[in-house]
């Protein structure tokens, strides 16, 4: 059966049989930068996603507290099937099916701290990778769970679990034919010996590098106060994302929050600081990055637990002509997002230097920033770039990046949708232009999950009532929508999307000539059969010379489509409005000449001079018409608005004494 031509039963069976879908969701937020953007999904679009259902709500066994991982196509002992996979808050890993939640298999090493980080699958599809409470990173093969156990495995991710948690997600990246693995940690609470660190493993031979955020001239895992290696303590990376890789610097970034700064005077502190090392997670020199970012109110962020690391880095596509090439979004607990030059972190040339911001903006505070990750789309419309930012309690964010005056970068606030009181908005992603986050509409109390046009934010569908949601957020593959939450105590994994095949629909694309444009300007998404419409505006001093296309009719300046079966497209073209004008016909009566004597053509609010002449014998008596005025035998109008006649009469003298321009003085 092919996968253009499908019955509403087959459909429905792809969720098992995924032959027809091959995407993958593999790593928190989908990719190594974490974009939180599938570029791949083509099922759910802007006119479809509004009549999407719930496909399934099945308990878990444990608390998921975060966003999963998708594989399709795993041959499992029962079949092909797509999987998702998951640990739990209290350290179980999970392979379940996507097409009913059910568990695939599980697996727990036993529990030491608490687990809200996402796993990663390995490139080559076999095997999946979680950080587990027991404070090590666990190879799993995807299809039954078996566990790699060698000289490598598992890596340890640090040597004191209960202290250090994998709070950030794993996250894999390929560089010069090596894919690295990439493990942050963090602390528990505000108090306790960490420092934040990045463990980085090459998968071809499970070699490690350690980058401590405190005390970096330390490349190993630390081992707490009794081994008396580091007194610096109170660093995390936060960030959901984790690290973050950069293809087009080759470059991973991490952020660090809390924890001292003393770098710039030549310390070995990084606290609240965006760290720049190699693929390999190498820094430049021993304890030495190869550049950094640090808010020049470092010490403020550090006293008030404001952690700049509360947030992964989000990489920012630039606009043609950006006089800075590569471009990174930093946001905080503080709520304040830095845009930096990646290629100048500082603007001093390297690291060890504090400012440096080529932006900085502050939404509303809600002074309690969250993890959240944002999400990067370039709107295929335009090539503008957006970026979502997901506020813990204040809201959601969009974000359009344009350029100013010297062709720098700078993001502009395009909308924000609040949400209610101490109920949070989770990292958002976006898929096929379709925004999805779990959140609260304007004014409700509780969390749904909801899809958004990520251009207007306006609300295309809303899913019903989530309950225990904290860094729970959802994913966006093969047409449909997974997230997990808890109610009265069960976790649950839910599953959205389409009960039969989608529903057709097709794109009507806009296009307007020169001197107008076609309101709305963007190609629009309607189901088959319907129709929709655009509004014709003409530039000043110019009207709407034709519309046509889809079958369609004009009525004044609105364009209505026939029902659209096919993609088709609207074309509008513009001409010069014609001047209104108006005739004005002059008239004279025997005895005298009116000039000029031809009805005399004018444009509307002109106006129009006559010479009045006499012949002998005669005078002018009167002049009338047109509202004008007579001055030294010359009539001029006043602004003609209509058509209109000018009348002169002209009387003999009774006499044949000849006066002056024919009048008689007495």
């Amino acid at each position: 059966m092919s996968c253009s031509r499908r019955s509403a039963i087959a459909f429905a069976l792809a969720l098992a049989t995924p032959s027809c879908f091959a995407a993958d969701w593999m790593q928190f937020g989908y990719d190594p930068a974490h974009s939180s953007h599938n570029t791949a999904e083509t099922i759910l679009t802007a006119g479809n996603v509004g009549s999407i259902v719930a496909l399934y709500s099945h308990a878990l066994p444990d608390l998921i507290d975060g966003a999963p991982v998708y594989l399709s196509n795993v041959q499992t002992g029962n079949g092909v099937k797509n999987l998702l996979f998951a640990v739990s808050r209290s350290g179980t890993a999970m392979a379940l099916d996507a097409a009913d939640g059910s568990v695939v298999w599980s697996k727990s090493p036993g529990p030491a701290s608490v687990v809200t980080s996402s796993p990663a699958i390995d490139p080559n599809r076999q095997y999946v990778y979680m950080t587990m409470p027991d404070g090590k990173i666990h190879k799993y093969a995807v299809a039954d769970g078996a566990e790699t156990t060698d000289a490598n495995w598992p890596e340890v991710s640090t040597i004191k679990p209960t202290m250090e948690r994998p709070n950030g997600s794993l996250a894999i990246a390929t560089y010069n034919g090596t894919s690295y693995l990439y493990s942050v940690a963090s602390g528990y609470t505000d108090t306790g010996d960490y420092q934040g660190h990045l463990t980085t493993i090459n998968l071809s031979t499970g070699a490690q590098v350690v980058f401590n955020t405190l005390c970096s001239n330390l490349a190993i895992h630390l081992a707490g106060p009794s081994g008396d290696q580091c007194s610096s303590v109170g660093s995390s990376i936060w960030g959901r994302g984790g690290a973050v890789f950069d293809a087009a610097r080759n470059r991973v970034y991490i952020s660090s929050g809390n924890g001292p700064y003393d770098a710039n005077t030549g310390g070995n502190n990084w606290g609240d600081s965006l760290i720049s090392l190699a693929p390999d997670g190498t820094p430049a020199t021993p304890g030495v990055p190869y550049d950094s970012y640090t808010p020049t109110d470092f010490l403020n962020l550090y006293q008030h637990d404001l952690d700049l690391g509360a947030m992964s880095v989000a990489l920012l596509p630039v606009p043609a002509g950006s006089a800075i090439p590569h471009l990174g979004l930093q946001g905080g607990k503080d709520e304040v997002l830095k845009l930096i030059n990646l290629d100048d972190m500082s603007g001093a040339g390297g690291p060890r230097h504090i400012g440096g911001e080529i932006q900085v903006i502050t939404p509303p505070p809600d002074n309690y920033g969250g993890h959240e990750q944002s999400a990067v789309w370039v709107n295929p419309a335009d090539n503008a770039t957006w970026v979502f930012f997901a506020s813990f309690r204040t809201g959601l964010y969009g974000y359009k990046l344009g350029l100013n005056g010297s062709q720098i970068p700078q993001l502009t606030s395009m909308w924000r949708e609040s949400i209610g009181v101490d109920i949070g908005t989770t990292s958002p992603v976006i898929a096929n232009g379709v925004l999805y986050h779990v959140g609260t509409a304007d004014g409700a109390s509780v969390n749904t999950l909801m899809a958004r046009d990520p251009v207007t934010a306006n609300v295309l569908w809303t899913s019903p009532t989530l309950s225990g949601i904290h860094w729970q957020s959802p994913i966006v593959v093969n047409g449909v929508i997974y997230v997990t939450d808890v109610e009265g105590g069960t976790a649950y994994l839910k599953a959205y999307g389409f009960n039969g095949p989608p529903p057709v629909t097709h794109v009507v694309t806009p296009v307007a000539g020169a001197n107008g444009s076609l309101v709305p300007g963007t190609p629009q998404t309607v189901n088959d059969g319907t129709t929709t419409s655009f509004t014709a505006v003409p530039d000043n001093g110019f009207s709407i010379d034709s519309v046509s296309g889809c079958g369609g009719s004009l009525a004044g300046n609105l364009f209505t489509t026939a029902p659209v079966t096919a993609d088709c497209t609207v074309t509008a073209s513009f001409a010069a409005t014609p001047p209104v004008t108006h005739t004005v016909t002059p008239t004279a009566t025997a005895g005298g000449t009116i000039a000029p004597s031809d009805p005399q053509t004018v444009d509307d609010g002109d106006t129009v001079a006559f010479t009045l002449s006499a012949d002998t014998g005669f005078m002018l008596t009167s002049v009338t018409g047109c509202g004008g005025s007579l001055g030294n035998f010359v009539y001029t109008t006043a602004p003609v608005t209509a058509d209109c006649t000018v009348s002169a009469s002209f009387t003999q003298t009774g006499d044949d004494t000849i006066f002056a321009n024919g009048f008689d003085p007495n």
